[in-house]
């Protein structure tokens, strides 16, 4: 059986003030569909380019990765615009929600750049509103919202295009302790709800234990988690 997604001997360097800096060292990892996925790490361990580089926003120095037995190292930028267009959904620690648009016009936002129908994008926005809780807010603008509200919409908004895989990169990292177990649980509450298959990557090991798997990244590689 084809794995949902499968990373192996992937390696990343960077360069700074000209010394070379080996973030992943060889991570090998299999996902299967469905999955929920936490990733911790220690601060630099390179939990954020790991999710980078699995989600094509930062190209791998070398190894392979493999999506439902695609090769995503082998496409080229149009595909990769349409894959995570498409078929990925990221939410970072800052939100980025547009100040201007309100909590269901940013919701919508993925679905009117690809031109889908107004009204139906409107309707879809407000139904993902509900299920994070905040259909009562959908008229208001982010400067109104708290920022776990904040962090609601902006998973909403991730989930508007239905996306297979849900990449999510610190997004409690910004939030007081109670506020951050609330977003961990709704993410539990997707991916069995959903079943959107999801990687969260936090420094929080109390959160990261809530999920169904563990994963460590050390010293440049991924292993299972203890505890």
């Amino acid at each position: 059986m084809t794995p949902f997604l499968e990373l192996k001997d992937v390696h990343k360097s960077y360069f700074l003030h000209g010394k070379r800096i080996d973030v992943l060292r060889g991570v090998s990892l299999t996902i299967e569909k469905g999955e929920l996925v936490s990733l911790i790490g220690s601060s630099g361990s390179g939990k954020s380019t790991f999710l980078h580089v699995m989600g094509t926003l930062d190209a791998a120095a070398s190894g392979t990765l493999r999506f439902e037995g695609r090769d995503v190292f082998a496409m080229n930028d149009a595909e990769l615009a349409e894959l995570r267009n498409q078929t990925f959904g990221f939410v970072f620690q800052s939100h980025f929600l547009l100040p201007e648009f309100t909590a269901a016009e940013n919701v919508a936002m993925p679905g009117l750049i690809r031109r889908q129908d107004r009204k139906a994008c409107d309707l879809r926005a407000r139904e993902l509103l509900d299920r994070v809780g905040l259909l009562a807010r959908a008229d208001h603008r982010p400067g109104e919202l708290s920022g776990g509200e904040s962090q609601r919409v902006a998973l909403a908004r991730a989930l508007m295009l239905k996306p297979a895989l849900l990449l999510a990169d610190e997004p409690t990292g910004n939030l007081d302790p109670a506020t951050g177990e609330g977003i961990h649980q709704l993410l539990r509450e997707v991916n069995r709800d959903l079943g959107v298959t999801a990687v969260v990557v936090t420094h929080n090991e109390t959160l990261a234990r809530l999920m169904p798997r563990r994963l460590r990244i050390s010293e440049g590689r991924v292993v299972t988690a203890e505890g």
